[in-house]
């Protein structure tokens, strides 16, 4: 059966500024950034952890009809499509304050949860992201 997840996808509405965002704010690394003609294929990466990629996809063709992508533009704009990300960290409200130095904006600060200590952001096209310190 299945070994392991090795792709993840998010809708983005520019892959330049989503690269901007996720590499040069984030820190992440881009895994592949390939021209298949038809599409961009770009993905990124946590740094050392090339077996999962994040797939950073425009919404449109060839998997649907422009009048498609033009909804799933809107509801990504809206923070509607589902699209989310869950990071782990050693230290939250170090890194909280490390993102937001590099201009990142919160929409939920460092919180006390019976799991652990997390946080909440979205990107700059509405996906929801968080990253947690796990409680030891």
């Amino acid at each position: 059966m299945f070994t392991g997840i090795t792709h993840s996808q998010i809708f983005v509405l520019d892959q330049d500024e989503a690269l901007d965002f996720y590499v040069g704010k984030l820190g992440l690394e881009i895994h592949t950034d390939a021209d298949l003609g038809f599409m961009r294929w770009l993905t990124v990466t946590l740094p050392g952890h090339p077996d999962r990629q994040i797939m950073l996809e425009v919404p449109g063709g060839p998997n649907m009809s422009e009048e498609t992508a033009r909804q799933v533009r809107e509801l990504v704009t809206k923070g509607a499509t589902g699209g989310s990300l869950i990071f782990s960290t050693d230290d939250c409200r170090t890194t909280y304050e490390t993102l937001r130095s590099r201009g990142v904006e919160f929409v939920e600060e460092p919180t006390e949860r019976p799991y652990g200590i997390d946080c909440g952001l979205r990107d700059p096209f509405g996906n929801s992201i968080r990253f947690t310190q796990p409680k030891a």
